[in-house]
């Protein structure tokens, strides 16, 4: 039986933590898509508010979206940039 070296095992471990990572990108859809759903009802009671509506629901969107971005880069860097592979 051949052991496992502590390069690939830091290889495969980043690869599970990337994959983790990107989870965080369901949250971000699923609150996206509630706030639009929300927001288009809101439009829907109130016409004359649409402006604000539309800006508050856009910057909520933003933050939510963030989260997703974070998750993106953390597991774009465990992929192609890990810095656990110099300490080894």
């Amino acid at each position: 039986m051949e052991a496992i070296s502590g390069k690939a095992l830091v290889l495969a471990c980043s690869a599970v933590g990337a994959g983790v990572a990107m989870i965080a990108g369901v949250g971000a859809g699923i609150g996206q898509g509630y706030a639009a759903g929300k927001g288009a009802e809101a439009v829907g009671r109130q016409p004359e508010a649409q402006a604000d509506i539309i800006r508050t629901m856009l910057l909520g969107a933003a933050v939510a979206e963030s989260t997703g971005i974070y998750g993106l880069v953390v597991a774009l860097i465990l992929l192609f940039a890990n810095p656990l592979i110099n300490l080894l």
